[in-house]
This record gives structure tokens, sequence and C-alpha cells, in this order.
């Protein structure tokens, strides 16, 4: 785990294309709001499944199992804030650490920095999480705002399911 105060999402994709923000109230301390996001099962329920299962990706395990599973680059974590990154160029490409994710551009590539994070509150915290997508090129732009126009919806659906899950988790 990294030191306070955590960098955060800003710091990592501080610029990009097409972003999107859920957040929800949770009992529990911050921390305690952040560890059981990362806990909570990567697919609630047989929908969530079906649509990872749709799009070719594993949702078995942790939200936490998940993000390695499939791909995802821890970029930073503390007990507050917990950021992946992912570059692809029609399919993703493996990097060795944060490092790499921070100088990969490669053309018609995009690059994806999404986060769980968790604010105290006066009574409880805010769990939220983010994602964000940054195109290395115009063409990257284009074929990744048609490919979410037909995703977008179904990412947030998700997102919103893993706050309800983690949200369950942390009071329980």
């Amino acid at each position: 785990m990294s030191s306070w105060p955590p960098f955060g999402i800003e710091h990592w994709l501080p610029r990009f294309d097409i972003g999107q923000r859920h957040d929800i109230a949770v009992s529990g301390s911050a921390e305690q709001a952040l560890a059981a996001a990362l806990v909570a099962p990567a697919a609630p329920d047989r929908l969530i499944r079906m649509l990872f299962r749709l799009r070719g990706l594993e949702p078995h395990g942790s939200i936490r199992e998940f993000m390695a599973t499939n791909g995802f680059t821890v970029l930073e974590e503390t007990t507050t804030t917990f950021v992946v990154g992912l570059v692809a160029r029609r399919r993703r490409i493996p990097l060795a650490d944060a490092a790499a994710w921070r100088q990969a551009s490669f053309p018609g590539s995009i690059k994806i920095a999404a986060d769980f994070r968790a604010e105290p509150q006066a009574s409880g915290a805010r769990l939220i999480t983010e994602t964000r997508v940054a195109a290395m090129d115009r063409q990257a732009l284009r074929v990744f705002r048609l490919y979410w126009l037909v995703v977008g919806p179904f990412s947030k659906l998700i997102r919103r399911r893993w706050l309800r899950a983690a949200a369950a988790g942390a009071t329980s």
C-alpha cells in the first residue's frame, strides 16, 4: 500500500475523452467501504455474469480478482483508493507495471483508468467508482465512441451493481 495522501485517478489520467462516475453512501468507515468493494463479487448476479461472458471477460471471484484476471494493472492502492489501468488496441496490451502504463502511447490505442475510492462523511462514507478513457488519436476516439454507444449503458449497470454489493458488504 502506498502512503497518504493518494494521488487518485486524477493523477493517472487527468485528461480524458469519456468518463463515467457513480457513488453510493455506505454506513461503515471509508476504509471498510473500499475493503468491501474490493472483495465484492465481480458478478453479483446472473445478468452481470452474462454481460461479462458476452464481452469475453472472466466474471469469477472478487472485483480485485476480476481486474487482475482481465489484464488491468494496479496503478495505486491505499486503504481508501484503488486505481487500475488498461491499454488496448483491438485487444488488451499486457503491461508490466504502473510505469509501463504511464509510458504507453500506441497509435490507435486507448488508455483506461478506473478506480474505487472511499471518502469519509459525517455518517459513514461515500464509495465512488470512476472510469476514464483517453484515446491516443482521432481514429481510436472514433472507434471507441462507437463501441461506447453500445457498451456504455451496460458499464453503468455493472458499476452500480458493484456499488450496491460493496455497500451491503460494508454494513454486514
